[in-house]
């Protein structure tokens, strides 16, 4: 007897059919031929479906058994096929109705004892079933409790096979969960560090406020001790809290890589990602036989702090130029071509020499002008180029350490900060996640449009610095970004010379 079940596969961060047939009562004694494409833990699921079926109460089959997962030229990875295979099992040899198995999708791993273990991708799996017109899911607890964020969408938690196949037959007892409106009803966000902890250094603050209101790049140089990681650490803080639009798009890429809402690491800000420098191409961007996110995409509608910048190796480095400037990565591997999304606000920190003391008031720079240069060129300049803000965080007085009042609070500079991103949003209409650094083209000539005589002062400052066009435009968005904290209607000549000012290392 033939069944089909529904289920999916992960490319990237999305979710592709894959249909299960599973064919019992051929001609002759027991044996499972299992086909479509398989990896390793696929092929390894038939001894933990058989005990699971066995330690369930159902019959096992005692014929010839097909397997088929279909479409049979996509890799299937991965232990989550064990339960639909499972189910279908239980459907070919007449032990469970075949009525409910057309309208829902189906995964999970299975233990011997027939417990459903988690997976990656319950938002991806759910957004595809609604995409597919499918009714709902049927996932392990933790990947539904995401799926439920799916409008439209019933997604069905199980623990055990048991549960799903009681579920399939039609048992009143258990039930899909409640759409999740509030997407962070189950999650709390903790204690976070405060603003209010960094002393002094209020040039840099400034500068801080900007990028995370236009959703810039930034880099911060300066001697050891003067608290650039300090501050960087902090940035989440004042960023505005992601829309449902955002929130889905975050989980969903932290869904693919394992981290789902079960998991007491997940910060439910926007993510903060700091790679150490010994961090691979792969890592950065993402990679692997199936391709899955890398930092890049991991720090989507978020943060990648890079600390010690020039100590990364330089290919790390250049492969960031696609990201930064597209908000995607295109990975391309034997078994897969896939764009993970990675629209993310670049933070970076280094110190101005290699001994980190050059320009310091209290010690002397034991490095001469060649190895400054050389260390400093470490940084491409097409990367530099992409980077809106370059700032010097001096380092701190003894009088500042000890200062007893502590610094403005997290909470007043993210009020500013939602201020400014409302202008935005208002100017981007309903394009998720608009902000200034996103700027281009027509809405970059009328949103940050410039007199005479400040177009002619720009165009002095672009032939002193020796700026490239990519610069221009990213001057021109962080003065917008300074306008829209002012709350001024155009851009004024002191927001784009405050703009200007942020070329730290095009000034030498």
């Amino acid at each position: 007897m033939l069944a089909t079940i529904r289920s999916g596969a992960l490319v990237g961060v999305e979710a592709v059919a894959v249909e299960i047939e599973v064919n019992t009562g051929e001609f002759g004694e027991l044996e499972i031929f299992l086909v479509g494409l398989p990896d390793t833990a696929v092929k390894e699921s038939k001894t933990r479906v058989i005990s699971s079926l066995i330690n369930t109460g159902l019959r096992p089959p005692e014929t010839v058994t097909t397997i088929n997962l279909a479409p049979g030229d996509l890799r299937k990875e991965g232990a989550m096929y064990d339960l639909p295979i499972a189910v279908g099992l239980a459907a070919s040899t007449g032990q469970i109705s075949k009525t409910r198995l057309p309208h829902y999708l189906l995964a999970g791993e299975l233990g011997l004892s027939g417990q459903v273990r988690a997976i990656r991708g319950g938002v991806a799996l759910a957004a595809y079933a609604k995409r597919a017109g499918l009714k709902g899911v049927i996932l392990p607890r933790a990947a539904a409790q995401e799926a439920a964020l799916i409008d439209g969408v019933e997604a069905v938690p199980v623990d055990t096979l048991d549960a799903a196949l009681r579920f399939l037959s039609g048992e009143e007892a258990f039930q899909p969960l409640p759409t999740v409106t509030d997407p962070f009803a189950f999650a709390g966000l903790g204690e976070q560090p405060d603003f209010s902890e960094v002393k002094g250094q209020l040039a840099v603050r400034r500068a801080v406020e900007i990028a995370a209101a236009g959703g810039h790049n930034l880099l911060l140089i300066g001697p050891p001790g003067s608290g650039k990681s300090l501050i960087a650490k902090r940035i989440p803080s004042i960023l505005p809290t992601p829309d449902k639009a955002e929130f889905l798009e975050i989980l969903a890429v932290h869904s693919a890589a394992g981290m789902n809402v079960a998991d007491p690491t997940r910060a439910w800000l926007r993510p903060f990602r700091s790679p150490h420098h010994t961090i691979s191409d792969v890592g950065m961007i993402g990679g692997g036989a199936m391709p899955t996110p890398g930092e890049v995409s991991l720090a989507h509608r978020g943060v990648l702090f890079l600390d010690e910048l020039p100590e990364f190796r330089r290919s790390v480095l250049e492969v960031l130029r696609q990201p930064l400037e597209d908000g995607s990565v295109t990975v391309s591997r034997a078994a897969a071509k896939v764009t993970l999304p990675s629209r993310l606000m670049l933070v970076a920190a280094m110190n101005p020499c290699p001994c980190g003391y050059l320009g310091d008031k209290q010690r002397t720079c034991r490095c001469g002008p060649t190895v400054v240069q050389r260390y400093r060129g470490r940084i491409s300049g097409p990367l530099l180029d992409r980077i809106d803000l370059q700032v010097e965080a001096p380092a701190l007085s003894i009088e500042e350490l000890r200062a007893g009042e502590p610094g403005e609070p997290s909470a007043a500079i993210r009020a500013r900060v939602e201020a400014a991103r409302t202008l935005q949003r208002r100017r981007f209409g309903e394009r998720a996640g608009g902000c200034n650094a996103l700027l281009a083209g027509k809405e970059l000539r009328v949103c940050c449009a410039l007199e005479q005589a400040q177009g002619d002062l720009l165009q002095e400052a672009m032939e002193r610095l020796k700026l490239s066009a990519r610069a221009y435009d990213r001057i021109l968005r962080v003065a917008r970004t300074i306008a829209d904290l002012a709350e001024a209607e155009r851009i004024a000549t002191t927001h784009l010379l405050e703009a200007i000012h942020y070329r730290s290392l095009d000034r030498g």
